[in-house]
C-alpha cells in the first residue's frame, strides 16, 4: 500500500466469526467493562432485552482492526466511530472500509476512509471514519 496506488474508491470488506457470549466475556476481561448487560442473560432480560449484547468497543475495535490491517498499525492517526445498534450472540458481522479522499498535510500522506460495520441482516452497529498515513 502505497500514497500513489491507492485510490479513492478502494474498498475493503472483512467478515468476523459468528458473535458469542464467550466473546462478550473476553472482551470484558481485556477492557475491564464488566457490565452485566454483556454477560448476564438474567438481568440483561430483566430490562428488557432478549439476551446479552456485545459491548459497542468490540464492533469498533473490529472495524479498527481492518484499518490496521490494511494501512499497518503505525498508520493511524484518526479513528472515529458511532455506535448505532446493539450486536447480539450469533451475529455475523462485516466490516466495510472505502477510500474517501487522499490529501497531504503536515509532510505526510494521508488517506480518509469511511467505516461500517454490519450485521447479517445489513443492520449498521457502527458507523466513522479514520485516516491513515501512508508512505510515498
Amino acid at each position: 500500500m502505497t500514497y500513489s496506488t491507492v485510490q479513492v474508491g478502494d474498498e475493503r470488506t472483512e467478515e468476523f466469526p459468528a458473535l458469542t457470549r464467550t466473546m462478550f466475556v473476553r472482551y470484558a476481561g481485556a477492557s475491564g467493562d464488566f457490565n452485566p448487560m454483556h454477560h448476564d442473560d438474567t438481568i440483561a432480560a430483566q430490562v428488557g432485552n432478549p439476551s446479552v449484547f456485545g459491548h459497542g468497543m468490540l464492533s469498533m475495535g473490529l472495524a479498527a482492526r481492518v484499518v490496521k490491517d490494511w494501512f499497518g498499525p503505525e498508520a493511524i492517526r484518526r479513528l472515529q466511530v458511532r455506535f448505532a445498534k446493539q450486536v447480539w450472540p450469533g451475529d455475523v458481522l462485516t466490516c466495510t472500509v472505502v477510500v474517501t479522499g487522499k490529501r497531504e498535510e503536515n509532510g505526510e500522506h494521508l488517506v480518509d476512509v469511511d467505516l461500517t460495520v454490519a450485521n447479517q441482516d445489513g443492520v449498521q452497529s457502527v458507523a466513522g471514519s479514520a485516516t491513515a498515513a501512508v508512505g510515498g
